[in-house]
C-alpha cells in the first residue's frame, strides 16, 4: 500500500477530487494548509502598505491506495492539478506498513 499527499491550488481540488473517485479512489482527506515553495514572491497592497505574502494557502490531498492504484492516482493528481505555472504544488508517495479500520477491525488492503 501507499500514502499519497499532494499539495496544489485550492481551486483545484474539486477536479482532483472527481478524477480520483472515478479511478475508485474510495476516501481522500483534505486539509487547507499553507506554504511557500519555489513560486515567486507575491505582494500586496492594503490600506496603502504593501506586504509580501510569504506562506500562500493551499489545499493537502492524502489517500491511501493499494500498490497496483498508485501510479494511475499520482498521474492523475498531475495531470487535473496542473496550470503551468510555478506553485502547482508537489507529490509525495510513501510506504504504508498497515492500516487498521477501527470501527470493523478489518487490516491491510481491506481496511482502505
Amino acid at each position: 500500500m501507499k500514502k499519497i499527499e499532494a499539495v496544489i491550488r485550492p481551486f483545484k481540488i474539486d477536479d482532483v477530487k472527481d478524477a480520483l473517485t472515478a479511478l475508485g479512489v474510495g476516501g481522500m482527506t483534505i486539509t487547507e494548509v499553507r506554504g511557500v515553495g519555489h513560486q515567486p514572491e507575491h505582494r500586496e497592497q492594503r490600506a496603502g502598505m504593501e506586504y509580501t505574502i510569504d506562506f500562500l494557502p493551499r489545499t493537502k490531498l492524502e489517500v491511501i491506495v493499494a500498490d497496483t492504484l498508485a501510479e494511475p492516482v499520482v498521474s492523475t493528481i498531475c495531470k487535473v492539478a496542473w496550470t503551468g505555472f510555478p506553485g502547482d504544488g508537489k507529490v509525495f508517495v510513501l510506504p504504508v506498513m498497515g492500516v487498521i479500520q477501527i470501527r470493523t477491525g478489518q487490516v491491510g488492503e481491506s481496511a482502505i
